[in-house]
């Protein structure tokens, strides 16, 4: 049963409607203490509970309802309805333990979205699974690992896949942000859409609201062509913002704003656009830490971390590189077309004692790197050694002039080649979804004609 306390009785009516319509059991109160009297009695599943309860709009006694409500039922979610004067109580509200808060008019499609999604996930069990159990009920093909961290983090995703939560994926640089996100996607009810990224530190601030909303032919000089932005790209499926913590502050308003309320208006048109989008966010940074300097909106940041997933460093899960480095050289057998390509056991020993500060990312491109530089089968410590110690974008001895996006590429057009153009095989032995070959491909602007499956 869903409790709405609000002392408005149109707007009571107007959302137990609303809810009960949508096949939910709902009731209504009208003050705070006809609310704690039904809660006492009846432990509602979730709470929508409005912030103000007289003619004083300071929201103060709707701190204080969900003060009461969390002492009685620490468990329950309680979603806080308030209008944008009240953001920053809404804020509060959420340090309180508020699950979420839905702005006034509220958008009803976002509304039920969010109530759903709390429900699921109070339905859910966090039973810990061995990788073989989660790798039966998931898809969960990319992702290496058997480290108890991991597992949970596998755990997690399952968990939350099928719900709408958004959800922040935190971590250093390397350590699998990107695939994480996909696996989400891939687990959840939107896999068949569009699965879009987009890496918000490379967007310019001039640029950012044509590159997300899109703009219309003229909407400014170069503006030849109507052009589609990320999110309607994305509609239907799953958006997923790289590198939050490197937007700035007017860019977090023009995103808050979409995020909040579904809406947004194409650059150089009045006319405003509503988009359904899962939004998963990622980030390097200490999010928190940058609230608090004030380079950071603290209401994005609970609209983008209803889950928070941390990812660890590859030095916190040393017994995870063996098989890292097992699915790297079973990946690069195919695009390379070396059949005996294999790694001693003494320097698979080696290379699980390496700090690798670059993590995952740093172990893959050692491991691509030492076979492109060696002739042999079976790779060595020498092997790794000699190319340890090379800066990050380049390597030595015959390749002094290849970057490692140039290996990529070339590494992409060997898979294809080896592969017949058939994508779906390519992104396999490259260890990539489909949608993720194609993101390079079209990065790279790599040529091809594709095969039939």
């Amino acid at each position: 049963m869903i409790l709405v306390i609000d002392d408005d009785i149109a707007v009571r009516t107007s959302l137990l409607l609303l809810l009960r319509d949508a096949g939910l059991a709902a009731t209504g109160a009208e003050t705070p203490e006809e609310a704690l009297a039904t809660i006492e009695k009846d432990r509602p599943a979730l709470i929508l509970l409005d912030l103000n309860f007289s003619i004083e709009t300071s929201g103060g006694e709707g701190m204080e309802v969900l003060q009461h409500i969390k002492r009685i039922d620490p468990a329950v979610p309680v979603v806080l309805i308030t209008g944008w004067g009240s953001i920053e109580l809404a804020v509060q509200g959420m340090k309180l333990g508020a699950s979420d808060f839905i702005n006034k008019p509220w958008n009803n499609a976002h509304l039920l979205q969010s109530v759903n999604t709390l429900l699921d996930l109070q339905g859910k069990s966090s039973a810990q699974r061995s990788r073989k159990q989660l790798d039966k009920a998931y898809n969960f093909t990319n992702i290496v690992g058997e480290d108890p961290q991991v597992l949970n983090i596998l755990e997690t995703i399952g968990r939350v896949a099928a719900t709408e939560a958004s959800i922040l994926i935190m971590g250093e640089s390397g350590t699998g942000k990107e695939l994480i996100a996909e696996a989400v996607h891939q687990n959840s009810l939107r896999r068949n859409k569009p699965f879009i990224k987009v890496n918000l530190g490379g967007i310019s601030t001039s640029l950012f609201e044509s590159e997300m909303f899109g703009h219309v032919r003229g909407a400014f000089t170069d503006a030849r062509f109507d052009r589609a932005g990320r999110f309607e790209s994305a509609n239907k499926g799953t958006i997923f913002l790289d590198e939050i913590g490197d937007l700035d502050a007017g860019s977090q308003v023009k995103l808050l704003r979409v995020l909040q309320d579904r809406t947004y208006e194409v650059l150089g048109s009045s006319r405003t656009k509503t988009v359904d989008v899962r939004v998963v966010c990622a980030t390097n940074k200490d999010l928190a830490a940058m609230v608090r300097n004030g380079t950071f909106r603290e209401d994005l940041l609970y609209r983008i971390n209803l889950i928070t997933i941390t990812l660890p460093a590859l030095r916190n899960r040393q017994k995870d590189i063996p098989l890292l480095v097992d699915f790297f050289i079973r990946n690069l057998k195919n695009v390379y077309n070396r059949p005996e390509l294999a790694v001693s056991k003494s320097a698979a020993r080696w290379l699980q004692q390496l700090p690798l500060p670059g993590n995952i990312r740093q172990l893959k491109n050692l491991v691509e790197r030492s076979i492109l530089v060696s002739s042999k089968n079976v790779l060595e410590i020498s092997d790794f050694e000699s190319q340890l110690d090379l800066s990050p974008g380049r390597a030595r001895e015959g390749y002094n002039n290849v970057t490692l996006e140039e290996m990529e590429i070339e590494m992409i057009k060997r898979a294809l080649a080896n592969h017949k153009n058939n994508i779906a095989k390519a992104a396999a032995a490259l260890g990539l979804t489909r949608s993720a070959l194609y993101r390079r491909l079209e990065k790279f602007t790599i040529p091809y004609d594709e095969a039939e499956d």
